[in-house]
């Protein structure tokens, strides 16, 4: 399961593995200030930016994460990367996170579309139970986002992490379980399903 190579798409977007050749779109995109605020790493710095794509291929190798490179199909561009890790199959649960998208893509309906694919793939193909998102506490416009998914608030996890900038951030943590995804299917999601 960890090491699937597959492709998961809509109307509008396609999920597929990320790839080595991926690095240099990737890098333009990454070229906004603002977006790294609330990410752990400043991928305009071109030593993060290598130390993330190298972690995400490591990853991928190992069957930790399944990083993905995400495709606007209209244009045929990459808008942006996500993934699925902290795969648990004995506790049937995943976390979908990790995700940027270069600025053009932002507030496009992109950002829904994949998370619903990923969302779809984890229930519907692994038959898992839990799907789980976290962010930083002060990032508003992602828990908006996630909170529009249907993501559930669970709890704070304070001092969680170091940030790029030796800040400590506290994060907080969403969910979305099983039992709730048939029905998010036929509400928010209605056009996708």
């Amino acid at each position: 399961m960890n090491n699937e190579n597959f492709i998961l798409e809509t109307n509008k977007v396609l999920l597929r593995p990320l790839e080595k050749s991926d690095i240099d779109v990737f890098h333009a995109l990454a070229q906004d200030e603002e977006m790294w605020q609330y990410f752990s790493l400043n991928l305009m710095d071109i030593d993060q930016f290598r130390n993330w794509m190298d972690m995400a291929i490591e990853d991928q190798q190992s069957g930790a994460r399944i990083p993905f490179t995400i495709i606007e199909k209209e244009t045929n561009e990459i808008a942006g990367s996500s993934a699925i890790g902290n795969i648990s199959q004995y506790d049937l649960r995943a976390e979908i996170g990790w995700s940027w998208l270069g600025k053009e893509f932002r507030s496009s309906g992109i950002n829904r579309q994949a998370k619903y694919l990923m969302m779809k793939h984890i229930f519907e193909a692994w038959n898992f139970e839990r799907v789980e998102f976290k962010t930083d506490v002060l990032n508003e416009r992602a828990r908006k986002g996630l909170q529009k998914i249907g993501g559930i608030e669970e709890g704070v996890l304070r001092s969680h992490m170091t940030m790029w900038n030796n800040r400590r951030r506290t994060s907080i943590y969403y969910s979305v379980l099983k039992n709730e995804w048939y029905q998010l299917k036929e509400t928010i999601f209605k056009d996708l399903s």
